[in-house]
């Protein structure tokens, strides 16, 4: 009798994780010598464990996290290589050699961080080329969780009200284009994960997509967490985007749950909404 489904997908999870912590120790020796060649090459044997097709999305999750927790290290090396005095540029530049799209791009965001916190170049042109560089990748669950890392390495990146990369580096609009191509692309990858498969296993598909929702939903969180949105803005610009994206998947899962993500994250702007719309509404005049 053959073993277990998820018994067999353990011991894939199991074995990547074991790459992965092998390849990241001999990345992290290889920086500790200021030996960036072999540095990434091992970082990007490292990150081609993320090009699996044979996890679930729970088991890919954990070797996701295991993998990014390592990729942090070399992040952490090319901000100590900014202060030292090297242009970002140049190492922005240099780890798009690497061999398969997919360590590329996860390499790419890690040091596209502190190229925009060096401020060599404005925070909307670096996160402009950085969402667009992700259409590489269009398998659906890799290309969801490579742009969650995107968002999670630039959420204290983006230009904003106050923030340090107001200005030159853009402004709240750059922002709110930025997240709106993400979360747009990564519920264009969500849905057609209900499409990859034989029919016969739609309900597990469904089960798959709904544990990836909060990764799509994160996007509208960023959102909603912009200090320069004003009421305008959110009215004209971001609401009729996020709408019509939700209309035009026709993928009931993903209206349904992103409805739900709109109230939620936004109630208290609808509210406002409402109450600012039938005060301002002109009122009838009474006769005498």
């Amino acid at each position: 009798m053959p073993p277990p489904e998820g018994d067999d997908e353990g011991k894939r999870l199991s074995e990547a994780k074991q790459i992965v912590k092998q390849e990241a120790f001999r990345m992290k020796r290889a920086l500790d010598q200021r030996n960036l060649r072999d540095a990434l090459k091992h970082a990007s044997t490292m990150l081609s464990e993320l090009r699996t097709s044979l996890l679930g999305p729970k088991n890919y999750y954990d070797l996701y996290i295991t993998a990014t927790d390592e990729l942090r290290h070399m992040e952490a090396f090319f901000e100590a290589e900014q202060k030292r005095g090297r242009r970002m540029l140049e190492l922005y530049e240099l780890v798009q050699h690497a061999g398969n799209v997919l360590p590329r791009l996860y390499l790419l965001l890690s040091v596209g961080s502190v190229y925009i916190m060096s401020k060599e170049a404005p925070s909307k042109d670096v996160l402009k080329d950085l969402v667009e560089m992700c259409r590489g990748v269009q398998h659906p669950m890799r290309g969801l969780f490579l742009r969650n890392y995107l968002s999670q390495t630039s959420k204290d990146k983006l230009p904003d009200v106050g923030s340090e990369y107001e200005g030159a580096g853009g402004d709240v609009s750059d922002s709110v284009s930025f997240i709106l191509s993400n979360f747009n692309e990564m519920n264009k990858l969500w849905v057609r994960m209900q499409h990859q498969g034989p029919v016969r296993e739609r309900e597990k598909r469904e089960r798959e997509r709904s544990d990836l929702r909060i990764l799509v939903g994160t996007n509208l969180l960023r959102l909603s967490q912009l200090e320069g949105v004003t009421l305008e803005m959110y009215s004209d610009t971001v609401l009729p985007q996020v709408l019509e994206q939700v209309v035009n998947c026709k993928d009931t899962i993903a209206q349904q749950y992103l409805m739900e993500c709109v109230i939620q994250v936004w109630s208290l702007t609808l509210t406002l909404t409402l109450t600012l719309t039938l005060t301002l509404k002109p009122q009838p005049q009474s006769h005498p």
